[in-house]
């Protein structure tokens, strides 16, 4: 798989059987990760952070979904942390997704389910 570049993109939920479609922002470098979701009061979509293992949720102002996702892009796992915690690393997790808190469950997002990370066409003149 080709390392991903900070952007947009789309999160194909389910991606085996066509899925839901979900907006996508790519944090790649190692700058856009750590900013993650601090200092936003919402998301649009979904923050994929990449690679990564672990997040946390220090100085956040919101709780937040998070999905482990291993190389192949299966969930490992999906926890909802409140502001100030620190989520355990997961074996096998090469990337973690964020969201607000309830829109994996309202995504049909658990263990197990497969997702796409589709890419956004890079703008003219970038």
């Amino acid at each position: 798989m080709a390392r991903w570049r900070d952007g947009r993109g789309e999160l194909v939920v389910g991606a085996d059987g066509g899925g839901r479609r979900v907006p996508l922002e790519i944090a790649a470098s190692y700058r856009a990760r750590t900013r993650g979701l601090l200092g936003r009061d919402s998301v649009d979509g979904a923050l994929l952070l990449t690679p990564a293992g672990s997040v946390h949720t220090f100085r956040m102002r919101m709780p937040i979904d998070v999905a482990y996702l291993d190389r192949r892009l299966r969930v490992v796992a999906v926890r909802t942390m409140v502001p100030g915690r620190l989520g355990l690393p997961r074996l096998r997790s090469r990337h973690v997704l964020e969201a607000a808190a309830g829109s994996m469950e309202t995504w049909g997002l658990r263990a197990g389910v497969r997702v796409e990370v589709r890419l956004s066409p890079p703008c003219a003149g970038t």
